[in-house]
């Protein structure tokens, strides 16, 4: 069983990445950031505390419509630095890369992906990252193309505070696993980025 563990920060490409890589080798892909955005929206909705959101998350909170608005990203990254709310997920996604629902391989991606959900030496680990105004610039066109009206200054700001948040909770900080394949993406198309990861995979298996 193959497992593909990609971790990063916002806008660097992770995302893009493990979608590809799921389907160019028929792995079951797991947006692990759903899960605590998930976790988010069903504490803003509700009232919870994000502890007894997570104790409560079932896989239909994952159909959410506002899973991606930018209010519940925000929310996902304070959430997802309460241990609790990391205990509650942690079997969860360990399940899904043991056993993925089609058998063949799993793809992880999100923050904690290579250094605690599967930390196994059998794990293929990517790090994917790219400078803070690369991402912002992402960021930004995804906002404008959704048709909101972003400042780009307060996108930026909004990173960065993201970005330090995750690099500095006690529980899971957000940081490459040792035996991690760097990937800076800030130069890189989305194809370059592809088969950079195809040829490093190509490599740990041959």
């Amino acid at each position: 069983m193959t497992i593909l563990a990609i971790d990063g920060p916002a806008a660097a490409g992770k995302g893009t990445l493990a979608k590809r890589l799921a389907a160019h080798f028929g792995y079951d892909h797991l947006d692990t950031g759903a899960l605590y955005r998930a976790v988010a929206s069903r504490s803003l909705r509700t009232g919870e505390t994000p502890e007894h959101a997570a104790e409560r998350f079932a896989v239909g909170d994952l159909g959410a419509g506002d899973l991606r608005a930018e209010k519940v990203a925000q929310h996902a990254s304070v959430v997802a630095a309460v241990p609790a709310v990391r205990a509650a997920l942690l079997a969860f996604q360990r399940d899904f890369a043991r056993r993925p629902p089609g058998g063949k391989g799993a793809v992880l991606d999100g923050r904690d992906i290579g250094t605690v959900v599967c930390p196994w030496p059998d794990t293929i680990k990517f790090f994917v990252t790219a400078s803070l105004e690369a991402r912002a610039k992402r960021r930004y066109e995804e906002l404008i193309a959704k048709g909101e009206s972003p400042i780009h200054a307060a996108v930026l700001a909004e990173m960065a505070e993201r970005d330090a948040r995750d690099a500095q909770r006690a529980t899971a900080p957000l940081k490459p696993a040792p035996d991690a394949i760097l990937l800076d993406t800030s130069g890189m198309t989305a194809e370059d980025v592809f088969h950079a990861a195809l040829a490093a995979i190509a490599g740990k298996t041959r």
